[in-house]
């Protein structure tokens, strides 16, 4: 089996696919009618959400110039598996290709390059295996609008396949949102809620990052070109490499206030810069989603607080002693507190200048929140926000 790039994206995607799979585990036990129901409420709730989230957030795509609203799949394990692929080589692309051609001026590098990608194909197949079962719904951000077909490897082609045909018809904004329904059924069993409740409670969260980049029309293209940029700073010389890998490995070697995760380590300044930007723009949208959850939830998901109370017990129970281990070690704990710090952003500019002044995040790159600002809603609502109409009282 050959990548179905020729060769040139350094990974054998086709492979992946193949091996996730394989290798994915098999969903919850249900029958053809439950499947069925299942499915038909997904994409009933997700038609709820959207409009329980546009008049919370007073958002709406028409309004603000976007194309509309991006395509909603209800998924199994393996359309998530196949829409992640098509997905990364979206964003990676640029960086394979270049990889690829610094492969081509190295002796022997054609036939180190193919058993490479081989093996970089087993290696993300097996890591989409595993959270092919985790996934409860995910907003896929760089996906382009494409329809969706039945499933033939699904039970009873009940579900949507990702990636297949031509485009959407004109109209319709590119990412998608997915929502993989074996997973929230086993998740809602396993905590044993109202599975209607719960599925709604899930839609909720989803849609909001949906109606974000669907109402936002520049946020999709700011972020893929943050991350392009990202990838383009990436060094592919093993010397520059080894360089930084010695400030973590050699005492003395490590500049003053770097974390020394490996993450941290093997990035350029340029880079480093770069992930700012990008953590503080992420630790805004899934605050603003919490945020957006937790108020638009009381109204339509009446079993909420027990839904919140349970998941949370669910996810601390997850995170073991090895989960925390690659955490320190990759240097991510800190991202993860900046992801956690954006309710607490939206929550304090959304108390000072309330929703419409809040919206005013959403006017340009510019007025982002930066990453120190993340830690202090103040600062910026000083910075953007001091023109917005105060929150009224009643709000």
């Amino acid at each position: 089996m050959t990548s179905a790039s020729g060769g040139a994206d350094m990974v054998d995607w086709n492979l992946a696919v193949a091996t996730a799979t394989r290798l994915a585990r098999p969903g919850p036990v249900v029958t053809r009618a439950e499947a069925a129901a299942v499915v038909a409420e997904l994409r009933g709730h997700a038609r709820t959400a959207e409009g329980a989230v546009r008049e919370y957030t007073r958002m709406h795509p028409e309004r603000l110039g976007s194309r509309g609203a991006a395509r909603v799949l209800v998924v199994d394990r393996p359309g998530w598996v196949r829409a992640n692929v098509a997905g990364f080589r979206a964003v990676i692309g640029p960086l394979t290709r270049k990889l690829a051609a610094r492969r081509a001026e190295t002796p022997g590098g054609a036939v180190l390059g193919a058993v490479g990608e081989k093996v970089t194909g087993v290696e993300v197949g097996a890591v989409l295996a595993l959270l092919s079962g985790k996934v409860l719904g995910q907003y896929e951000t760089f996906a382009e609008a494409e329809p969706a077909v039945a499933a033939p490897d699904s039970p009873a082609d009940l579900f949507d396949r990702p990636g297949a045909g031509s485009r959407e018809p004109a109209g319709l904004a590119p990412g998608r949102l997915l929502l993989v329904a074996p997973n929230i059924v086993q998740v809602e069993r396993e905590l044993d809620v109202d599975p209607h409740d719960f599925r709604l409670w899930v839609c909720l969260h989803e849609e909001t990052h949906r109606t974000q980049f669907s109402a936002v029309p520049w946020l999709r293209d700011h972020v893929q070109s943050e991350v392009q940029s990202f990838l383009a700073e990436t060094d592919v010389e093993p010397m520059a490499l080894l360089e930084r890998l010695r400030e973590v490995l050699v005492p003395g070697e490590r500049p003053a206030g770097r974390a020394g995760g490996v993450l941290e380590v093997v990035q350029t300044p340029r880079q480093r810069e770069i992930l700012a930007r990008l953590t503080a723009v992420m630790s805004l949208l899934e605050g603003h989603a919490d945020v957006v959850m937790d108020g638009v939830g009381p109204s339509v998901v009446p079993s909420v607080g027990e839904i919140r109370e349970k998941f949370q017990r669910r996810r601390d129970r997850g995170a073991g002693r090895l989960d925390l281990m690659l955490r320190r070690l990759l240097g991510m704990d800190a991202k993860l507190r900046q992801y956690q710090d954006g309710a607490v952003f939206v929550r304090g500019v959304l108390d000072r200048i309330g929703m419409d002044g809040f919206n005013r995040v959403w006017t340009s790159p510019n007025t982002l929140p930066t990453r120190e600002e993340i830690q202090d809603p103040a600062a910026w609502v000083a910075r953007v926000g001091r023109q917005s109409q105060r929150k009224p009282p009643d709000e």
